[in-house]
């Protein structure tokens, strides 16, 4: 490759300006600065707030860092637990709606009053067991989703409360 230099266009001459009046000019005074020495004990004392600035700010960070890693685990055992939750409640209407579809067959095929009353009471029998022993297993997986939940939470605060003390 060769080497090419670009020339920059020539300027071209700017209008002249009229002013409508002119400032008088004025000039600023200089100031020479005295110059001191800082004292070595303001300097040491200077030094040492940094240093202790640096170490607040690592002893920040770190605990930053533990409390961002505790809410990631908390909210990834509340989106398991909810995961959880939702997938049982619908095995649950999945359940129910299947009972419902098979109640009105069975429906379908009475032929007296008697065997009405019969299929009907079996069924709602049959539906009040589930439906506490459904409520009974949703209290208790919702109960081990707090559990698990509150764990990170718990063990965070009380490791923050051992560094306090």
């Amino acid at each position: 490759m060769t080497d090419t230099t670009i020339k920059p266009k020539p300027a071209r001459a700017a209008a002249p300006v009229i002013p409508l009046f002119e400032m008088p000019k004025f000039d600023i005074p200089s100031f020479d600065m005295p110059k001191f020495e800082v004292p070595a004990a303001f300097r040491e004392y200077a030094e040492k707030g940094v240093a202790q600035t640096k170490e607040a700010y690592e002893k920040i960070k770190a605990m930053a860092e533990e409390n961002t890693e505790t809410l990631e685990t908390v909210y990834s055992a509340a989106t398991q637990g909810s995961t959880e939750y939702g997938l049982k409640m619908i095995e649950i209407a999945r359940f129910n709606t299947n009972s419902a579809f098979t109640f009105v067959e069975k429906l379908f095929g009475v032929k007296s009053p008697s065997e009405l009353v019969e299929v009907a009471t079996a069924h709602s029998r049959m539906q009040f067991e589930t439906l506490s022993a459904q409520g009974k297993e949703l209290a208790g997986l919702a109960q081990k989703v707090a559990t698990e939940t509150a764990e990170p939470i718990k063990s965070g605060v009380s490791k923050a409360m051992k560094k306090v003390a």
